[in-house]
Formats: structure tokens, C-alpha cells, sequence
């Protein structure tokens, strides 16, 4: 059994902070508000040469109502104590001892597990006057640390040594090479994300915890929809057994927490997120958090399972997600849930049918299933359509089918002329997969229409299979061969051949004269009807005009 760690205390006390410490990066939520974590959640924890597998678990209360939150929530924290080996008891040192300190104290002691006391939040050279309070809980001294600056460390890893077994132990060169890795930004003070709105992945810390080669193996399943739609309670009836807090209230669902599973031998890791609720709604930071959460684990998944309520299928906000699943490039997945409460069984297909094919045509052919979490229908429906898409979703086509099935299509349907000129696809390559993404050379690609780029996407999906995936088109241009020829001119269309062409302005004005400096006698029109006037005449005329002059 892997040495494993829990870290318990009640709400707001640096739980998750330490959490985040102890993984090395921002994994975990972190709010003023109390009540932040619901759900346990795990990752690989180093401390010097120490590693060890940690939970963060929800904080507990002292006064909890049969079947309210705070009950659930505390039977989820016990299920993780029961699995570790070292508890860490967190209080805040600058507070003091609270009666909610003490009652969990006496609960966490029936454990009968090691328990270390870490008094939180004490930074500087000197400790809070309260600090000497904890003592009375009767675990001993308990040690002074700050999460949040990485203080007292030292202290801890000294107090966890007796308990760590040798196979725990690495050499502090491998651990430095660890602690070098470059640490993800906190995910506090981020900006409202919604699932219209765009997030650049530099801002992005990783959702799942471990090394990048491990987690390639893994097929990462993301469940998304809108608030109780029925993540938590699908995700439970997947891996059998009541792991994630549901219940009737929307919103129980903060973090992302992946959990590990197999499914007929396939190592899945799947995601709950928080749902998302319109932009105009979100209103308050820690649910802006809780979208930022969401949205990346969108963007780090495989698969994208979008949940729907069977009873308002297809929403606005469902299409809204759905359309930023297929921008991010990630298969998609619909899972019409609920379906044991819909009477009118064959209208609603026909609903939903009929808006998939309008609003989603960019994922023309997705696998929509029909299912029902709580009662554990359409489960193994749901898991093979995932399996499905994400082969697909990984597929590759050779060149030369590509080009083939491209010769075929512009004969049968030639692209249109345009400005005189036919628009000639040249050549088809698939350049990469994840989604399958398409190079075509055309000889004008800005001339080639929309509507002809949808009638090629159509064919691809019938005639290689590639149904309920984005399909993602790279247009470029075909080189002209003669471009190379020194007789070419690139601006102009014919070749330049024999002697340079001039321009016919300063052909007309070059003067041909002798004296081309002097400027040409210009001659009156009066002058030369005279001059044609005496052509006309005789002699004796002539004269006797000469003679009136």
C-alpha cells in the first residue's frame, strides 16, 4: 500500500494552501470564504526526500444536521482518513483553539492513526500569542508553520521521518530535479471565465497531478454540463461507490477532482467539474474560480462528456458548452440524463435530434446516449461511445486514400469559377490528428467558398468515419513551378522576352529633330487658310491680291 497522507482541520484554516505546498503546484482552490473543498482530493506530495500520496479533505464542523451538507461533507473526510497512515491536524495559530478544534481533535483520535499538529499561518521570527493554546488538544507541540510563505518545512519533515518507510525515500539529487520543475501561477485573482469566453493556456496550471508520461497513458475524461444536471451522481455510478458529495442543492461541486479508474483495462481518469451557469449569474469570485476550473479541464481532456437534464435538454448555456468543447478541439460526447423521468420518450428524441443537427453540425454524427446515473442505465452505452469518439478522435488517414477521394469529389462536384477563373484543388494531406486536422493546396484558397469547405468536411466524415469530432482545415496555396525562371516577372502576368519593355509616355515625348533644343514653330490657323486660299488662285489673281496688299 502506497504511504499516504490526510490532511484534516476545520473550514478556512490553510488546508488546501499547505496542500498546494506540498504537491508543488496550485491543484487545489483557495479562498478566504470557508467551505471552499467538498470533496477530497488526491496528488503526489513531495517534502525534501520524502514522497507520499496526500489528501486535502473538506473541513469539519462541529455542528452538523442529519443529512445536511455539512454531514455529507464530513462522511466523505472520513472515508479519506480511513486510507492514510499520518494525519496532519491543522489549526490556525493566529486564532487560537475553537470549539470546532477540539471536536474534531476528539474524532480524528478515534482514528487511532499518528497524528502530527501543524499550527498554521505563523510567519516572521515570532509566534502569535495564541500559538501556546494549542497545545491543550494533547498532541504534543505542535509545529509552527506557513503555508503560504513555505516556512517551518524543515520542522515537519523532521516530524514525518519516524513514519515514512525507506522505499519513501528518494537521494536529495532526485528531489532537487523534482523542485526545479517551473511551478504553474496561482489560480487566485483570475478573471471571470465563462464558456463563451477564451483563456490564453499560459495562464493555465495543469488539473492533473503526476509526471506528463503517466498521464498519456491515462484516456482523461472531463464531465461538464450545467448546475444539477448529474456530474457527481454519474461519476459515483461509474466507479461504484459513493466517492463524490451529490445531493439536490446546485453548485456542491467547486474543484475539479479527477479520480482514477479502470474500465475493461483501460486506465481512465476522470474529471468532475463545477457546472457552468450563464455569464450574467456568475457574480461572486469563488464561482468565477470554480468556471476557470472547469474550462481548464476541458481543455486538458480527451474527451469531453456533456450531461444533460433529459427533462430542458439542449439549453442555451448546454449549446454554449458544447461549442466550446468543439473550439478546443476536444471529442464530445452527450449524455441525456435523467431519462427514467421522461414520459414522452419518442418527442424528446425527436427534439433532441433535431437540435443536434442544427446547432452542432460541426460535430455532425455525435453520440448521444441515453442514461440515467441514479438508477445505473446506459452506463456501459455511455463508456463504449466514449471509446468510440476517442478513437476517432486519435484516427489517421494515409495521403494517398485522402487524395484519391479528393479527385473523385471535384469531378464529381467541381469547386465554382470565379472571376473567370476555375478554383483547382491541388493536393490533401492530413497533417496531424487530436482532431483530425486537413492541409489542401488550391491555386486561389481565398476564393474557395464556405459552403464547398462544408460539402469536403460532409464527405470526409461518410466516407472515412469520422463522425462526432471537430474536423479543422489548413487552406494553402499552390506554388506557381515558373516563379524560379529568371524570365518570369512575378508582377506581371506575361514573360518578358527580347529587349526591356518601355513606357510608351516617354516614347512619344523623345524628340526626333535635329535641333531638339529648339522649340518647334507652331503655326496659325489664319496663316494657313491663306496659304490654302492662294493654292486655289491664278497668277493674274495672285497678283492682284499681292498688288491690294
Amino acid at each position: 500500500m502506497t504511504f499516504t497522507i490526510a490532511i484534516a482541520g476545520r473550514p478556512n484554516v490553510g488546508k488546501s494552501t499547505l496542500y498546494n505546498r506540498l504537491v508543488g503546484q496550485q491543484m487545489a482552490l483557495v479562498s478566504d470564504v470557508p467551505g471552499v473543498t467538498r470533496d477530497w482530493r488526491e496528488g503526489e506530495g513531495t517534502l525534501f526526500n520524502l514522497t507520499f500520496r496526500l489528501l486535502d479533505t473538506a473541513g469539519l464542523e462541529d455542528v452538523r444536521a442529519k443529512g445536511s451538507l455539512a454531514a455529507r461533507t464530513a462522511e466523505r473526510t472520513k472515508q479519506a482518513l480511513d486510507q492514510t497512515n499520518v494525519i496532519l491536524l491543522v489549526v490556525d495559530g493566529r486564532a487560537g483553539l475553537t470549539p470546532d478544534d477540539r471536536t474534531i481533535a476528539r474524532e480524528i483520535r478515534k482514528t487511532g492513526k499518528p497524528i502530527i499538529l501543524i499550527a498554521n499561518k505563523c510567519e516572521g521570527a515570532y509566534l502569535p500569542e495564541a500559538f501556546d493554546e494549542t497545545t491543550a488538544l494533547g498532541f504534543g507541540d505542535p509545529i509552527a508553520v506557513s503555508a503560504t510563505h513555505g516556512e517551518g518545512l524543515m520542522e515537519l519533515h523532521a516530524a514525518l521521518l519516524p513514519y515514512v518507510p525507506e522505499e519513501n525515500r528518494v537521494e536529495q539529487q532526485d528531489t532537487r530535479r523534482r523542485k526545479a520543475k517551473p511551478k504553474a501561477p496561482p489560480v487566485t485573482g483570475v478573471e471571470i471565465v465563462t464558456p463563451d469566453g477564451s483563456i490564453p493556456s499560459e495562464e493555465m496550471p495543469p488539473v492533473f497531478e503526476g509526471d506528463d508520461a503517466e498521464e498519456e497513458k491515462h484516456l482523461l475524461v472531463a464531465v461538464v454540463g450545467r448546475p444539477n444536471a448529474g456530474k457527481s451522481t454519474l461519476i459515483n455510478a461509474l466507479i461504484g461507490e459513493d466517492r463524490l458529495l451529490t445531493g439536490p442543492e446546485p453548485g456542491l461541486t467547486r474543484d475539479a477532482i479527477p479520480i482514477k479508474w479502470n474500465f475493461n483495462g483501460k486506465p481512465v481518469r476522470l474529471v468532475d467539474t463545477a457546472g457552468l451557469r450563464k455569464r450574467a449569474r456568475v457574480t461572486e469570485h469563488l464561482e468565477k474560480m470554480s468556471g476557470h476550473e472547469t474550462i481548464r479541464a476541458i481543455r486538458l481532456a480527451h474527451v469531453v462528456v456533456l450531461v444533460l437534464d433529459a427533462n430542458q435538454p439542449f439549453d442555451k448555456q448546454d449549446l454554449i458548452i458544447a461549442h466550446h468543447v468543439i473550439e478546443e478541439g476536444r471529442a464530445l460526447v452527450i449524455a441525456i440524463n435523467k431519462w427514467d423521468t421522461v414520459k414522452q420518450k419518442a418527442a424528446v428524441t425527436k427534439l433532441i435530434n433535431e437540435k443536434a443537427e442544427v446547432s452542432l453540425a460541426q460535430v455532425a454524427g455525435v453520440r448521444m446516449i441515453e442514461m440515467s446515473a441514479l438508477k445505473g442505465e446506459g452506463l456501459n452505452h455511455l463508456m463504449k461511445a466514449v471509446m468510440q469518439t476517442y478513437a476517432i478522435w486519435n484516427k489517421r488517414i494515409s495521403t494517398g486514400q485522402l487524395n484519391r477521394w479528393l479527385e473523385k469529389m471535384e469531378f464529381d462536384h467541381p469547386p465554382p469559377i470565379t472571376s473567370g477563373r476555375r478554383i483547382k484543388l491541388r493536393y490533401i494531406t492530413q497533417v496531424k490528428s487530436r482532431p483530425p486536422t486537413f492541409s489542401l493546396w488550391v491555386n486561389k484558397p481565398v476564393d474557395l467558398p464556405e459552403s464547398y469547405k462544408r460539402f469536403l468536411t460532409h464527405g470526409l466524415r461518410d466516407v472515412f468515419d469520422l463522425h462526432g469530432v471537430p474536423i479543422r482545415w489548413q487552406m494553402k496555396k499552390s506554388e506557381n513551378p515558373y516563379l524560379d525562371d529568371k524570365r518570369i516577372d512575378p508582377d506581371q502576368k506575361k514573360p518578358r522576352l527580347g529587349k526591356k519593355r518601355h513606357d510608351m509616355n516617354q516614347i512619344k515625348s523623345k524628340p526626333t529633330h535635329k535641333n531638339a533644343s529648339k522649340k518647334p514653330v507652331q503655326k496659325t490657323g489664319k496663316k494657313k487658310k491663306g496659304k490654302a486660299l492662294n493654292l486655289r488662285l491664278g497668277k493674274k489673281a495672285r497678283a492682284k491680291s499681292m498688288g491690294r496688299r
